[in-house]
Formats: structure tokens, C-alpha cells, sequence
């Protein structure tokens, strides 16, 4: 019972710690598209409504969701 237990607040504090890598993430997105990135434009705007999305999800407590919205957004960008 114990083992479960450590287990389990094991996997909350991590679930924590991912989800407030959100911001870090939309930080990242922002200062690379700060830099005026040679990207088409269907590849601009899908980055735009990855990044809006993953903020939304973020917003939501959707943290799963908004780290792999955000992710695409960065493999987008090449970060």
C-alpha cells in the first residue's frame, strides 16, 4: 500500500510539473516567431492556431492536450 501510494504522488507532482512547462513552451513559440521565421504561409497560420490552441488548453487544465499542440507548434518552427 505504501509503493502505491508513493507511486501516486510520485505521478501527481510530475503531472504538476508538466503542466506548468505549458507556459515555458508558449514563451519559446513566441520568441522564435519574434524572430520572423521564413515559414509558408499554411505553415504560419497552423503554428498561430497551435499556439492559441495550446494556450486554450492550457487555460482549461487540458495539459496533455496543450503540450502537444504546443510541441507540433515547435516542431513547426524547428525549436
Amino acid at each position: 500500500m505504501r509503493r502505491l501510494l508513493v507511486v501516486v504522488a510520485g505521478l501527481a507532482v510530475a503531472g504538476a510539473a508538466w503542466a506548468h512547462n505549458c507556459p515555458n513552451e508558449m514563451k519559446a513559440i513566441d520568441a522564435k516567431l519574434a524572430t520572423n521565421p521564413q515559414l509558408s504561409k499554411e505553415n504560419s497560420d497552423k503554428v498561430a492556431k497551435l499556439r492559441a490552441d495550446g494556450e486554450a488548453h492550457h487555460k482549461a487544465g487540458r495539459h496533455t492536450e496543450s503540450m502537444a499542440a504546443l510541441g507540433e507548434a515547435k516542431k513547426l518552427l524547428g525549436i
